[in-house]
C-alpha cells in the first residue's frame, strides 16, 4: 500500500529506473526546477529542446548543474514540440513534458498521425493524491481530458488508470464510480453508467480491478459513512481510484483538495504510447517533481 508520494521515489530507486524525458519548450523556470531535481537524483536524462540561450540563462541563474544533459536549440515552438514528440516516438525517450507551450499545441503534435503517439485508446487524465485524512494514495480521473464522457470513454479511462495502478503493484485497484447519490436514478446518467461498469465488471469485461457505483463521494471515502448508510461494499470506504462523471466535478474536487486540504499531487496524461507530463502553471514545482516520478514508473 502506497501511503506517500515520495513512496514512488523509493519503487524507482529500488528498480533502478532512469528515463529519458524530453522537455518541449525548454525555457521554463518551473518545469526546469522540478527535472533537475529528478535529473540530480538520477531518475531522468533529459533533452531541453527550445531557445538554448533562454534555457542556459535559467539555469545559471538558478545556479543548477545540468552537465551531461542534452540541449536542442529550436525557436520555433512547433517545432520544438515536434521534435520532443518525434524523440518519444522513435524511443528516444520515455517521458514527454510540457514546457513553455500551450497545451492544445502540444496535444495536437502528441496526436499527429504520422510520428505522433496515438495508439488507439482515449488520452485519459490521471491524477494520484496524498491526503493527510486518507489512509492510503488516492486517484482521480478524469479532471482535465474529458469534458463529457460518455458509457464508452469512461470504459477506456478506467482503462488506461487501471493499467497504471496495477504497474504500480496494485493488482486489483478498487475503482468507485461517482454519483451524487449511491442509488441508481434513471435521471441520473452518471449513476446509470456506474451501474453499467460495475456490472461489466463483475462479469469480466472490465478486469485487473473492483468496481463499485454509484456511489457518493462519502461512502466511496468513508468506512464509517458506508457503515451508516448500510452500504454493503468492497470498494467504499477503501477506494484506490475515484471515476468522476464529468470534467466539471473532478476539476472541483481536484482544486478543492489541493487548495483547501494542501494535498500532494502528481499527474500523468495516459493512452499515448508513452506517459505525458502535462502540469499547469498553477502546480507547484513539488507537483512536477511528483508528476515526473509518476511518468518514470508508468
Amino acid at each position: 500500500m502506497f501511503k506517500k508520494l515520495s513512496d514512488l521515489e523509493r519503487l524507482i530507486s529500488k528498480n533502478k529506473i532512469v528515463r529519458t524525458l524530453a522537455l518541449a519548450v525548454s525555457q521554463d523556470q518551473y518545469s526546469l526546477n522540478a527535472i533537475h531535481k529528478a535529473y540530480k537524483v538520477g531518475i531522468v536524462n533529459p533533452i531541453l529542446i527550445g531557445d538554448e540561450v533562454l534555457t542556459r540563462d535559467i539555469i545559471k541563474e538558478k545556479g543548477y548543474d545540468f552537465d551531461g544533459a542534452v540541449f536542442i536549440n529550436e525557436l520555433d515552438h512547433q517545432k520544438c514540440v515536434e521534435i520532443a514528440v518525434k524523440l518519444v516516438h522513435n524511443d528516444e525517450a520515455q517521458i514527454l513534458m510540457k514546457g513553455k507551450v500551450a497545451t492544445p499545441e502540444l496535444l495536437k503534435g502528441v496526436l499527429n498521425k504520422e510520428w505522433g503517439l496515438r495508439t488507439g485508446t482515449l488520452l485519459s487524465h490521471f491524477a494520484l493524491f496524498e491526503v493527510n485524512t486518507y489512509h492510503k494514495l488516492i486517484a482521480i480521473t478524469d479532471v482535465a481530458m474529458n469534458i463529457a464522457p460518455n458509457l464508452k470513454d469512461k470504459i477506456a479511462i478506467v482503462n488506461n488508470s487501471v493499467g497504471y495502478l496495477n504497474k504500480m503493484g496494485i493488482a486489483k485497484p478498487k475503482v468507485a464510480v461517482l454519483g451524487a447519490i449511491e442509488m441508481v436514478n434513471e435521471s441520473m446518467q452518471a449513476t446509470l453508467d456506474a451501474a453499467l461498469l460495475s456490472k461489466m465488471n463483475q462479469r469480466d469485461q472490465i478486469k485487473n480491478c473492483i468496481i463499485d457505483g454509484p456511489l457518493a463521494f462519502d461512502n466511496a471515502v468513508s468506512f464509517e459513512s458506508a457503515k451508516n448508510k448500510n452500504i454493503k461494499s468492497a470498494v467504499a470506504g477503501d477506494t484506490d481510484l475515484l471515476l468522476m462523471p464529468d470534467i466539471e466535478v473532478g476539476n472541483v474536487l481536484y482544486k478543492t483538495l489541493v487548495f483547501f486540504a494542501k494535498a500532494k499531487v502528481a499527474s500523468v496524461v495516459l493512452g499515448a504510447k508513452k506517459p505525458i507530463v502535462l502540469t499547469s502553471r498553477s502546480d507547484s514545482e513539488e507537483s512536477k517533481y511528483h508528476s515526473i516520478l509518476l511518468a518514470a514508473l508508468a
